[in-house]
């Protein structure tokens, strides 16, 4: 598999959630999000540009959040529209990855220095939780089962 988002060529922690059969790296959960991001998963205010073409559109922090439950980590935050929203990546012991940068096609984001992210406040919007736990859903129900519960309770 051809891989192109951000930080691809070092995302191979190893996951400290063993639930999920098959998933090991965050190339890994990468591959099988391909198969599960849709346009219920897409934030709504994107939802009308979401394709299979382009799937991670709209997937950010729902997809950050998944991969802290399964390989630990802090969630970083680029800020975007003049620092009302923010596009969410991963920092698992230094290694940097996002899995959602493609929707950029091409954009430079800066990667470094920005505000860590938590999921009481992302989550504090029940439209964005509710995504979350379809995401997780539709992904256990091809590579087994995600524990509701963060790390380290796994």
């Amino acid at each position: 598999m051809e891989y192109r988002f951000y930080g691809w060529e070092q995302a191979e922690c190893p996951a400290v959630c063993q639930s999920l059969e098959g998933i090991r790296t965050p190339r890994d959960l990468y591959d099988a999000l391909r198969k599960v991001w849709c346009a219920e998963t897409c934030a709504p205010r994107m939802r009308q540009n979401w394709s299979p073409e382009n799937p991670t559109l709209g997937q950010c922090s729902i997809t950050a959040f998944l991969v802290q439950d399964l390989f630990g980590g802090k969630v970083y935050g680029i800020p975007r529209e003049g620092g009302k929203a923010f596009h969410c990546y991963n920092d698992v012991d230094g290694c940097v990855f996002d899995l959602t940068s493609e929707q950029f096609e091409g954009e430079e984001l800066c990667y470094e220095n920005n505000p860590e992210q938590f999921r009481e406040v992302h989550f504090a919007k029940e439209e964005k939780r509710q995504r979350y736990e379809l995401l997780k859903k539709r992904l256990s129900e091809t590579a087994g089962a995600v524990r509701a519960t963060p790390l380290p309770s796994c």
